[in-house]
């Protein structure tokens, strides 16, 4: 079944993007990510341009987090002033994102750079979830209770100046690194299409040593409103959001979280980890093989 999606000038198969946006969402459920780093690549394997699928795919984000973030604000485990000093940052970060995203479309280099982005990030990442979850694996399979994180540990981020007190996270530490975090993640909400959280909650855990039980759900309250934003500015500056293909995706993704929340729970922490690294790694290979193999055509026209 055919539909015209009006902003990329194309039509492309409704059931597909159905099935594409349920297939994010179930793995979105089950990872407990807001997926953005997914439906961006895989639009852009459907021949969606890399700049639709990237402002389009942040919609997604929005909706997943604002269903996470609910969930979380029933419990009490969001930190809203951390969550606000990071939206600072994140909202600097994506109006400098969304000038070079305008800045690379204008001179042609937009979908070799995202692709770029892409897998250096995404090879990273999935590299170092996979080797973490592979020894917790292990450690499991022998027996061996992993190590406890001593708590009252302090870096060289505690020393910086400009410190606040955030209670919900019973933190006395610097807004630099905290504005700093936000204005990286905003960055690439805007180049990349994603909502950060896979790259948000390492930070937050690792390097401001943010409780764990309070780390998602501030996240998910920070990327509600930086994805939301980077969707507007992409809207009104590049024109580049497509509002078919976005009410698409959230239907199918909606429809697949409920199920992909119920697989999720029948697995232990270190196997949804390690299967979220192979899924992570698969799509920057997929990524990487499209920038070396030899395309079918050549030569094809652009408009800008």
């Amino acid at each position: 079944m055919g539909i015209y999606l009006p902003i990329a000038e194309m039509s492309v198969n409704m059931v597909v993007i159905l099935a594409m946006g349920a297939a994010v969402g179930f793995l979105s459920g089950m990872f407990g990510v807001g997926g953005g780093f997914l439906i961006t690549p895989l639009l852009i394997f459907y021949n969606i341009p890399p700049a639709i699928a990237v402002a389009t795919g942040a919609n997604q984000v929005v909706a997943s987090s604002v269903s996470g973030a609910l969930a979380h604000l029933k419990k009490g485990t969001i930190d809203f002033k951390l969550g606000t000093v990071l939206l600072i940052g994140g909202i600097a970060g994506s109006t400098l994102g969304a000038w070079v995203f305008a800045l690379l479309r204008s001179v042609g280099q937009l979908d070799l750079f995202v692709s770029l982005v892409y897998v250096a990030l995404l090879g990273t990442v999935g590299g170092l979830m996979l080797v973490e979850s592979v020894r917790a694996l292990q450690r499991a399979r022998r027996g061996v209770n992993p190590i406890a994180r001593q708590t009252g540990q302090h870096n060289w981020i505690h020393r910086l100046p400009f410190k606040m007190r955030f209670r919900a996270s019973k933190m006395f530490v610097s807004v630099i690194p905290v504005v700093g975090i936000g204005a990286v993640i905003g960055f690439l909400a805007s180049i990349m299409g994603v909502g950060g959280g896979f790259i948000m909650i390492p930070a937050l855990i690792y390097l401001l040593k943010v409780p764990t039980n309070v780390v998602v759900g501030t996240s998910l309250y920070q990327i509600i409103f930086t994805a939301a934003y980077t969707t507007i500015v992409h809207s009104t500056a590049n024109q580049t959001v497509d509002i078919v293909l976005a009410f698409l995706l959230m239907v199918g993704g909606v429809a697949g979280a409920q199920y992909g929340a119920r697989a999720g729970q029948k697995l232990r922490g270190e196997q949804l980890r390690a299967l979220l690294a192979l899924l992570v790694l698969a799509v920057a290979l997929r990524l990487a093989f499209d920038l070396f193999v030899r395309p079918s055509s050549v030569y094809s026209l652009t408009g800008l």
